[in-house]
């Protein structure tokens, strides 16, 4: 996903010099480097796409809806404005001489080149986004989920067994189920830990309310769009020794029932670690988005109580978001924006900066994010009702995750300091 490949423009696109038509534009030749780099990641047996792009034969038949898609920008997705925050590390987006070469080879009737023309696909892990995993956790049993109804959050808790500290550079939740499943976090909790005490271990559950404690850390999360977590050498997170692996799992019923048997795939760091990986909130659970509003805005800060590393941001909001705004207001009162993106609650995506993005301690981290409660949101479930914060979908939250790496050293309690928020600035 993260390899560039640029396009002479005028070789690819441009006129020939003796008959005035467009130069050829073929598949091996000009077309699969750009499948290659920016959409076979999802486009091939086992991944969320509804079809592959590995072959001529495979993308041939869908050249013309190819065409349309990245003509009207909706694939590859990305939302992130492109003058806020700078060029992001994984940003899947065309450019737009790669954009023409996917309309022209259409145009052209999608032919084929020569063979000889084309490089390697890609080697994928059968089954997983990253490579084979060291360890893999998987729901003991299956979920029946029904083909209707509201199906709550259910947990599942899962001993690693570990008899010694281990630390995760790259993790990956797989649903078994992919259509219902509406997202998976696996989360961490450390021995002693309060947090879902007394829960039943190896069997799916639904939480009590009230209950105390807190996860104590983030591995991986799936939702639409969303990629595994991959750390740099040098970065990972902290797996102690006798903790356990809890599943939070989001069913959304669509008349199609079935079973769902989730898992999780962790490769350990191979390189000595000299920064750990947290995942902060900026949250707030406490808004009401009143019937009819079309542009409701909702805001939530933190403090950081330590020198970071910025690695990613990912907002989240259900069907009713618009969208979001971050920023950061640093120590000396600089005010900079990081990320100002358009809501698609069908591509929940992280963005992730490029190494070295250092933000000191007491930086205020600020987020903005807007819903549209109106009839013109087509994905409003009803806009003649109120809206509050929920885990089901016809709910909402306002969360926008901020990944950071920190000195291993660090205590992760003093990372961000409590201190009552202030309302964020537009």
């Amino acid at each position: 996903m993260r390899l560039v490949y640029l396009f002479c423009f005028a070789s690819v696109l441009g006129f020939a010099a003796n008959t005035g038509k467009p130069a050829s534009v073929t598949f091996h030749k000009e077309v699969l480097p750009v499948l290659q780099a920016k959409c076979q990641s999802c486009h091939r047996p086992g991944e969320a796409a509804p079809f592959s792009l590995l072959t001529f034969e495979q993308a041939r038949p869908y050249a013309k809806a190819m065409r349309e898609a990245v003509l009207a920008k909706r694939m590859p997705p990305w939302f992130a404005d492109p003058h806020v925050g700078g060029k992001f590390a994984n940003d899947w987006s065309l450019a737009e001489a790669d954009i023409k070469t996917l309309a022209a080879w259409a145009d052209q009737g999608a032919p084929e080149g020569k063979k000889s023309d084309s490089k390697p696909n890609p080697v994928f892990t059968n089954g997983w986004r990253i490579p084979a995993p060291d360890m893999v956790f998987e729901m003991t049993e299956p979920f029946a989920v029904p083909n209707s109804g509201t199906v709550e959050y259910q947990y599942y808790i899962l001993p690693t067994g570990l008899t010694e500290d281990k630390w995760v550079q790259l993790a990956e939740a797989r649903p078994g189920y992919r259509s219902v499943v509406h997202h998976i976090i696996a989360f961490v909790r450390e021995p002693g830990s309060k947090w879902l005490d007394g829960a039943p271990v190896n069997k799916g559950f639904v939480p009590g309310k009230g209950g105390r404690g807190m996860p104590d850390g983030f591995l991986a999360g799936f939702a639409p769009g969303t990629l595994p977590t991959r750390l740099r050498d040098g970065q990972a997170m902290l797996l102690k020794a006798g903790s356990d692996v809890v599943f939070q799992m989001h069913y959304t019923t669509n008349g199609k029932a079935g079973p769902d048997q989730s898992k999780l795939g962790l490769v350990f760091a191979k390189e000595p670690v000299k920064q750990r990986v947290h995942m902060l909130q900026v949250q707030n659970g406490r808004f009401t988005i009143p019937a009819g509003a079309t542009d409701h805005p909702v805001s939530a800060a933190i403090t950081l109580g330590a020198d970071v590393e910025l690695l990613d941001l990912q907002p989240h909001m259900h069907a009713r978001g618009k969208t979001a705004l971050m920023k950061a207001i640093y120590p000396t009162g600089e005010e900079e924006k990081l990320l100002s993106i358009k809501w698609d609650f069908n591509w929940q995506l992280a963005y992730e900066y490029a190494p070295g993005k250092m933000m000191p301690k007491g930086t205020r981290i600020e987020g903005l994010n807007t819903y549209d409660n109106s009839p013109n949101n087509k994905y409003n479930p009803d806009p003649t009702v109120e809206v509050k914060w929920g885990d089901q979908s016809w709910e909402e939250m306002m969360i926008n995750f901020v990944r950071v790496a920190v000195d291993v050293n660090v205590k992760p309690g003093s990372l961000i300091v409590r201190t009552p928020p202030k309302p964020a600035a537009d």
